[in-house]
């Protein structure tokens, strides 16, 4: 599996049992903790790992930091990272620098999966439900933060949120046998529900009356603090989407806007929904039905 189908990593078959996932990610911070913002930037890229249903075993440090910057930052950022490949159980094996006037951080992850087990975007079926499994706002809480405007509780949650593995989730749908899966990350719910509809060939159908959404998300987006990559997302699949009535113009925006390591979407047939919702609570992971797929066709989200 390449990117010809836009997963969330690639996978090579070794033999029978064992396949390899891989992926990479990295980017700008977006809180001002160094330590978080390792947490986040690696819960981001290994998650990836867990959308393919995979488990994560090596992860390398990508890494630019400026060379006259204070290196106590850059030691908190790998510690940050460290903590979330460690809690993944997985191992680092090292990595690569460069010097750059913009810090970035991210990795480079090798998992394993059984290929007979892949969770690719590509096998949603009319009639399945759609669960996901983090609320949405990260993309806008993070722009109140940046200007200043969101309380301690709302910086809280949404670090804590977004700084959280998918693993739960990863475990959960593999023990229920869910049909496709993604995470949602920089396209937005609507552009990775579009990317799941188009591989699987069929139209989704979301409720936003469903989502659930961090603690002032709602309130800012209402005030317009929107992050720019919600328009481009928008922009790109707007004539793929289909509204079916009216919608808050602040809750639109939020489908479309940038989440930094959200839930997983997770497809499966609907006499299996409550056995994964059950194994979720179980592992402490929330879980939403926000839609269903239907009819075949070339991909389309039709928003209701």
């Amino acid at each position: 599996m390449g990117f010809a189908g836009r997963d969330d990593a690639g996978v090579y078959r070794l033999n029978d049992t064992t396949a390899l996932v891989q992926t990479l990610d990295f980017f700008t911070p977006m809180v001002d903790d160094p330590f978080v913002f390792g947490q986040i930037a690696a819960a981001n890229a290994l998650n990836d790992v867990y959308a393919m249903g995979g488990r994560p075993l090596l992860a390398m440090n990508i890494v630019c930091f400026p060379e006259c910057g204070d290196k106590e930052v850059l030691r908190q950022i790998l510690a940050g990272g460290l903590a979330k490949i460690n809690e993944a159980g997985a191992l680092l094996v090292g990595g690569h620098t460069v010097d750059d006037n913009e810090p970035k951080y991210g990795l480079s992850v090798t998992g394993l999966v059984h290929p007979e087990r892949i969770t690719g975007n590509d096998g949603a079926r009319p009639g399945d439900l759609l669960i996901l499994t983090k609320p949405l706002g990260s993309g806008i809480v993070t722009t109140a933060i940046k200007a200043d405007m969101a309380s301690a509780a709302e910086k809280d949650e949404a670090m804590t949120w977004m700084s959280t593995l998918n693993r739960a989730a990863a475990e959960a749908m593999q023990e229920v046998g869910a049909h496709a899966a993604t995470d949602i990350t920089g396209f937005g719910l609507v552009g990775h529900m579009l990317e799941m509809a188009t591989a699987s060939r069929v139209k989704l159908e979301i409720n936003p009356g469903r989502l659930h959404f961090m603690p002032g998300a709602l309130e800012y987006a209402r005030m317009g603090l929107i992050p720019a990559g919600t328009y481009r997302n928008r922009d790109h699949v707007i004539s793929r989407v289909v509204y079916r009535g009216n919608l808050e113009s602040a809750v639109n925006d939020l489908l479309f806007s940038p989440e930094t390591a959200g839930g997983m979407l997770i497809a499966l047939d609907q006499s299996s929904a409550e056995h994964l919702k059950e194994q979720l609570t179980r592992r402490n992971c929330p879980a939403w039905v926000i839609g269903q797929v239907k009819e075949p066709g070339e991909g389309q989200v039709e928003i209701s």
